[in-house]
């Protein structure tokens, strides 16, 4: 058991929110609109280029929650997550003596996902270019409307904040919310916080026909988003998706203040993150599934004993590092459970300890995402090192942006800058089977194709699902579904005999 004097550990994980969008990150939008999250920067560490290792939500999390890269685990796509008897940190807080609890939508197992997200992934290689997904107008409702469930599982973390200081043991506590993922919707209250003349609009609004990219063209016709969005449409929805992220901040509020009011800040670890990003009309897009920093980026906040205060580490970071950081917060040794059932023998990513305690270098300069999943026509994967982004398109063309004179990812540098393009795949390809693992993504795609199709051919569902999967499906009125054409056909029976 570990002594009463042990650390707390708690982790508010957010959903969707993109990590430059906060006060403390220099947002002008945000000056007076995130507080906690800009307190707990001023306490702490701030790793100002944090990185999800899947830009979508399932794999993001079992890659978390068991300290190993998606591939690992075979965590392809939202449906493919941790299989049951595979071991997370919470098993490992939990095997050490910790009290733990986890609040909210956990969204890291197998099977938990839509038949769109499962099709669309193994269809990808296809190449069908028909919308997948429909993404409601954003709307502001009343004060009090909103994030209600949100709002219930942060009262449940209150509560169990109270629950576990009165048990003389330390604890460990997840709480993660809904908040900021689409559909956009906020209350009223918090859009007054957002100065609507200080919502940037992206330059990298565009035409289909000015993405010179195929892959990238392929995930912009297949998230419907094919058409140039109107500013004014930009404008709102992200004054919306501001505002949430405004109200995510209050939840997070209520949290430190219990913290607070139980004496508990000075030996509790408070960390906030993000599963991935939110793409909010950048590159003319929604949603997340790609590596562009809107995406990809996350936020990584860390405030607790010995941690700095008011530290940036700018060096890149990923959030495979959070295990091996918990690992060293609570003084456990991963090593003494390496070889029990559902465990890996080593952990993937590196201890944020020494940032966060001493400034020390990185051992590992660089941090890596990849992606396997729907609306994307191949494995995609991402390597940042210093100013430079590089992402590997596997079959079609690289990118390669500079984000520190181009942190829109405008302009693709990946034919003017071939030195450096070669020097960031060296680096990928050397720590990375990347061949290796998108020839494993496909295997598997094909194979679950195949025998889903069989079984939905039997059962005379095949075409009706098929053509709503590439519809909109879940969004979509029945009048709008297009019929699954024999041309869409031959593209599958042109792709499964390849």
């Amino acid at each position: 058991m570990p002594s009463q004097s042990a650390p707390n550990i708690v982790f508010i994980h957010a959903e969707s929110m993109d990590g430059r969008k906060m006060g403390c990150m220099g947002h002008p939008a945000f000056k007076n609109a995130t507080p906690n999250m800009d307190r707990l920067a001023n306490e702490g560490v701030m790793f100002k280029n944090a990185y999800s290792n899947c830009p979508v939500c399932n794999p993001s999390r079992a890659s978390m929650w068991s300290g190993k890269y998606p591939n690992y685990r075979d965590n392809w796509n939202n449906h493919q997550g941790l299989r049951e008897g595979i071991k997370t940190y919470q098993d490992t807080f939990d095997n050490a003596g910790y009290n733990t609890s986890a609040i909210g939508p956990i969204d890291y197992v197998y099977g938990k996902h839509s038949m769109r997200d499962r099709i669309g992934s193994w269809t990808r290689a296809a190449n069908i270019r028909r919308p997948m997904c429909r993404t409601p107008l954003p709307a502001v409702v009343e004060n009090g409307e909103g994030y209600q469930r949100d709002w219930r599982h942060t009262y449940n973390a209150i509560n169990d904040l109270h629950t576990h200081n009165a048990s003389n043991r330390p604890f460990w506590l997840y709480l993660t919310t809904g908040l900021v993922h689409p559909a956009f919707v906020a209350e009223k209250r918090h859009m007054e916080r957002i100065n609507e003349n200080d919502v940037d609009i992206p330059t990298t609004l565009m035409d289909l026909d000015a993405t010179h990219n195929e892959a990238v063209a392929y995930q912009r016709i297949t998230k419907n988003c094919d058409k140039k969005f109107s500013e004014n449409l930009v404008r709102e929805m992200r004054h919306v998706y501001y505002a949430m992220i405004t109200a995510l901040d209050d939840m997070v509020g209520r949290v430190l203040t219990t913290i607070d009011d139980l004496g508990l800040a000075d030996n509790t670890y408070v960390i906030f993150s993000s599963d991935h990003g939110e793409m909010a009309g950048e590159q003319n897009q929604v949603l997340k599934r790609n590596m562009y920093e809107a995406s990809a980026h996350v936020p990584l906040i860390v405030r607790g004993p010995d941690v700095q205060k008011g530290s940036i580490v700018d060096t890149p970071v990923s959030l495979v590092d959070l295990y091996p950081t918990f690992m060293d917060m609570a003084g456990i040794n991963y090593n003494d459970y390496a070889h029990q059932a559902g465990y890996a023998e080593t952990l993937d990513g590196e201890s944020l300890m020494p940032q966060l305690t001493e400034n020390k270098e990185r051992k590992r300069p660089w941090a890596m995402c990849e992606y396997h999943g729907d609306r994307a026509a191949t494995g995609t994967f991402m390597l940042c090192q210093k100013d430079w982004k590089y992402i590997k398109h596997v079959g079609y063309d690289s990118e390669l942006f500079n984000l520190k004179d181009d942190p829109e990812e405008a302009n693709d540098l990946i034919h003017e800058k071939t030195d450096v393009a070669q020097e960031l795949d060296g680096v990928l390809t050397e720590n990375f089977d990347c061949d290796g693992i998108d020839a494993r993504a496909k295997a598997y795609d094909r194979e679950n194709f195949v025998v889903w199709r069989d079984q939905a051919k039997a059962d005379g569902t095949y075409h009706d699902l098929m053509s709503r999967v590439y519809s909109g499906f879940d969004r979509v009125c029945i009048e709008d579904i297009a019929p699954w054409t024999n041309e869409n056909e031959q593209q599958i029976e042109t792709w499964l005999n390849t």
